[in-house]
């Protein structure tokens, strides 16, 4: 068991890791585990710029374990920084048995989004409380 636990609340994504999503030796390929990121990043994205926003970079990703079919991932994403049209959201996901308790850290990055405006150009982003 990892000597870390997993944030406390809900998780932005959970999905159970299924066959297509694996390599020949049954490990799930981190391109996959890497786009519920950032599937996870852009809701919180979304939703505090109350709009469109995009990814345009991620920060130091390492991969601590490997995920195996049927493992449950849990994806975390919290806001850490926002700037005029960017926001910087930490990202872990974590693995756990179908049927089990255990959990460990798989890996964990920061992204970075920017708002855009109907016209594809960054936006401001407005400070709304609440969120």
């Amino acid at each position: 068991m990892s000597d870390e636990l997993p944030p406390i609340g809900e998780p932005a994504i959970r999905v159970v890791a299924m066959p297509a999503d694996t390599n020949a030796y049954g490990d799930i390929f981190g391109g996959w585990l890497l786009g519920l990121m950032d599937q996870a990043a852009g809701v919180v994205a979304a939703r505090y710029s109350r709009g469109r926003a995009v990814t345009i970079a991620l920060d130091g990703m390492t991969f601590h374990r490997p995920v195996k079919i049927g493992e449950v991932v849990s994806v975390y994403a919290e806001l850490v920084h926002v700037g005029r049209t960017s926001m910087k959201i930490d990202v872990a996901a974590w693995r756990r048995e179908r049927n089990g308790e255990e959990t460990d850290k798989v890996t964990h990055a920061v992204f970075t989004f920017v708002a855009i405006g109907e016209d594809g150009r960054p936006r401001v982003i407005e400070n709304i409380k609440g969120v």
